[in-house]
């Protein structure tokens, strides 16, 4: 089975979450920022990784995922808001959405760490979006608790089984990110 593991991610955290998936699945695979992201065509399971940007995933990943119309999908994604919030259920809704025909075979969302200048601009404005009263709380994700939970995620969408050794380790320490 062809796996393509695609991922937007100007900050670090999604990059994280898409190389600890990568890591994860069996079979022919292939890693691509969304930049760099072939057409998905040729792939059996397309898992694509993105932030959210207004609620929303950001634009060059909507521009993807609706080019995935067809296949089967994974979604992950990395946001300041707190991971069971209406603003992260209606972000991933959307993703959803952008798919189009797609079959979404499952998801998985955790918090990344914000910046604090982000948070702090985002506080000066009026109104202030949601999730800023979150974002403290995303300080040192994704961590290794959320590999886990991602795992999890892969597990119930089919695409890993229990027996395949997982690490929840972090792959790499990077400065503060955001995405």
């Amino acid at each position: 089975m062809k796996h393509l593991v695609v991922y937007s991610s100007p900050g670090g955290n999604t990059k994280k979450l898409a190389e600890e998936l990568f890591r994860q699945l069996p079979d022919e695979k292939d890693i691509k920022p969304i930049s760099e992201a072939p057409d998905p065509s040729a792939c059996d399971v397309v898992c694509i990784g993105f932030w959210f940007k207004g609620g929303q995933p950001d634009a060059d990943s909507q521009k993807y995922l609706k080019k995935c119309s067809g296949k089967k999908v994974f979604l992950f994604a990395t946001h300041g808001a707190a991971t069971e919030s209406d603003l992260v259920e209606l972000g991933m809704n959307k993703a959803t959405e952008l798919a189009g025909e797609a079959n979404v075979i499952g998801a998985f969302s955790c918090q990344g760490e914000v910046p604090a200048k982000v948070i702090e601009a985002a506080a000066n404005k009026d109104p202030q979006p949601d999730w800023v009263k979150d974002a403290p709380a995303a300080k040192g994700h994704p961590n290794g608790n959320d590999f886990m939970n991602l795992s999890e995620a892969l597990i119930k969408a089919g695409l890993i089984t229990k027996d395949k050794p997982v690490s929840g380790q972090i792959i790499e320490e990077s400065p503060v990110m955001l995405g």
